[in-house]
């Protein structure tokens, strides 16, 4: 599906819903994104402070349809349940102090819906941890220019002249990775080099592989790149350009 930016924009909030489009089948019970990104983003990935720093602007807010698109559909019922801290009876409580609840959420700067499942185990001293779903952004807020890129424990981001934090923007079925030879890291560096070569400006989601320049290629698949947190400016990406 070809797409105009400012058309499919799941990144002003005001707007937001009006402007995402979904793939469905009713046969299968299927309802996803058709062209934002899908992300799940694991307990072990929540501890960095680039994570805190999203997580902690998160709003809480009732569930509503655009969080069904984000769980199976026999799961639909847990976005609705107390969690097992605020009611021990529970539908999705364990034996008392186990739980399997879900929480949504809301992304004020982007619009975008999130889910977190919690896992806990039944007593205490065992597992008691959060796991979350969400959309990517097609790209950043309107009038935002990127400023950097970050990476750490397999979760990507662009942090804009406003300092503001930022998903990085991704197009479904153009998924992200580091540090190895194949589509992830060819993904990412055409989106980097598109952006770079934009100025940080206005870049949709979804640039060709072909597009992508070697120098920033080399570095996305690099073992450089996959250990730790790295960040590169926009400065960086450019003058990998002129490498």
């Amino acid at each position: 599906m070809t797409y105009e930016a400012r058309d499919l924009n799941l990144s002003d909030p005001m707007t937001g819903y009006l402007h995402f489009v979904l793939y469905t089948e009713a046969r299968l019970g299927i309802a996803s994104s058709s062209l934002n990104a899908v992300l799940n983003i694991e307990a072990s990935q929540t501890v960095t402070p680039h994570f805190q720093e999203w997580l902690s602007r998160l709003v809480r807010c009732e569930p509503n349809a655009m969080h069904c698109t984000l769980v199976e559909s026999t799961k639909i019922p847990t976005l609705f349940h107390p969690c097992v801290t605020q009611d021990t009876d529970s539908p999705s409580a364990i034996a008392g102090s186990g739980c399997t609840c879900r929480q949504t959420f809301y992304d004020p700067e982007f619009g975008l819906p999130v889910v977190a499942k919690h896992f806990k185990h039944v007593g205490s001293g065992g597992t008691d941890q959060w796991s979350y779903k969400t959309y990517a952004p097609l790209e950043l807020r309107p009038d935002d220019v990127f400023s950097s890129f970050i990476t750490g424990r397999g979760l990507f981001w662009a942090r804009t002249d406003k300092g503001l934090l930022s998903i990085l923007p991704q197009r479904h079925a153009l998924g992200y990775s580091i540090g190895y030879n194949g589509g992830g890291p060819h993904a990412l560096a055409a989106y980097l080099t598109q952006i770079a070569r934009n100025d940080g400006g206005t870049t949709p989601a979804g640039t060709s592989y072909e597009q992508a320049h070697p120098a920033i290629v080399a570095w996305t698949q690099s073992s450089a790149a996959e250990r730790g947190t790295n960040e590169l400016t926009l400065r960086d990406l450019q003058d990998m350009l002129e490498s």
